[in-house]
């Protein structure tokens, strides 16, 4: 794995923080090295970040610690800043709704509170 950052991961508000809070250290550990993967490497397996099918520039980080999958929503911002969103550990096959919409909100809001600094 190279140490040369391609991207930069970025906490907007308080939303992956308080998910991040709330895990056991090994998967803390797991996430942060799945971080390492997405800011270093030029192709990032599907395995680590799949963009979400449906919408619109949103895509979830992928970690499993053990059998607990966990998944991270995140979207792009001018292609080299990763923005996380929210986090939730993953207990059934399918995304829940509920969560990839409160990612398309907090999408929308980052991006609402853009366009007024930048105006």
């Amino acid at each position: 794995m190279s140490d040369v950052k391609l991207r930069t991961i970025v906490l907007y508000e308080h939303y992956f923080s308080e998910f991040y809070g709330r895990q056991r250290q090994k998967v803390k550990d797991k996430i942060v090295w799945t971080f390492r993967i997405i800011e270093t490497q030029h192709h990032i397996p599907s395995d680590y970040l799949k963009h979400v099918e449906g919408t619109e520039g949103l895509y979830e980080i992928r970690v499993q610690q053990a059998s607990d999958i966990f998944r991270i929503f995140c979207f792009f911002d001018d292609d080299k800043l990763v923005v996380l969103a929210n986090g939730f550990q993953k207990k059934t096959q399918r995304t829940p709704m509920a969560e990839i919409e409160r990612a398309l909100r907090i999408k929308k809001e980052y991006e609402q509170e853009k366009e007024c600094k930048n105006t």
